[in-house]
């Protein structure tokens, strides 16, 4: 049976090429396209995919956050990281929310193609330039001062933090997650309390260097 892939990316180019890149191959079928992760989960939920092929940064909800509930509703589907970052924090946040696979958008075609059936036979794949920081991570003692925005923040409020570094105001965060004002005000007060951070500069800081958003789109 083919392997229904799902693509995700916010670059519509990037959707294009790796859908000409896997169009043709017999064992794999390409079912939909989406521009972001919460449209991904609408197409999840939609066309069963057994593969999604996930960028890290994207606006509004991005890849962490999509692998995380994607794994979590649908512990079926596999997801492979699609990136150019080569940041050990991007690799292990991915591959800690449940990506089976980490890929640079430099990769080669048939290493995309390896993959992706590496992900359908329920296998893990890395690109060798990702490879090697795992196994040092693997190796290494966490330490319990190793804090990020995963560890410290809720789901709820990393997804405020995303979008309030992207310049949403609380209206429009209230409406793009289906909450009340309220709600996304209580959100950030609790953010700026576990942070420590004041004002949006600060907050828009910490979101890109813990890769909640890059803010290229």
């Amino acid at each position: 049976m083919n392997i229904r892939v799902l693509l995700v990316d916010d670059h519509k180019m990037m959707r294009e090429g790796l859908r000409a890149l896997l169009v043709g191959v017999p064992d794999i079928e390409v079912v939909g396209e989406a521009p972001d992760g919460r449209v991904a989960m609408d197409l999840v939920r939609t066309l069963s995919p057994d593969v999604v092929v996930m960028d890290v940064g994207m606006p509004e909800l991005n890849g962490v956050e999509a692998t995380r509930r994607i794994r979590n509703e649908f512990p079926r589907v596999k997801v492979i990281a699609l990136s150019t970052h080569t940041d050990k924090r991007y690799v292990h946040h991915m591959l800690e929310a449940g990506a089976c696979g980490y890929l640079l958008k430099i990769s080669a075609h048939d290493e995309l193609l390896r993959a992706v059936r590496a992900a359908g036979l329920g296998r893990t794949y890395l690109s060798p330039e990702i490879a090697g920081f795992v196994v040092d991570r693997s190796t290494t003692a966490h330490t319990a001062s190793e804090v990020s925005a995963y560890s410290t923040l809720g789901a709820r409020e990393r997804e405020v933090l995303q979008l309030v570094a992207e310049g949403k105001t609380s209206a429009e965060t209230a409406k793009q997650m289906h909450i009340s004002i309220k709600t996304v005000e209580t959100h950030r007060r609790n953010i700026v309390q576990k942070l420590g951070l004041h004002g949006t500069a600060e907050l828009t800081k910490y979101a890109i260097r813990e890769g909640l958003t890059s803010l290229e789109s």
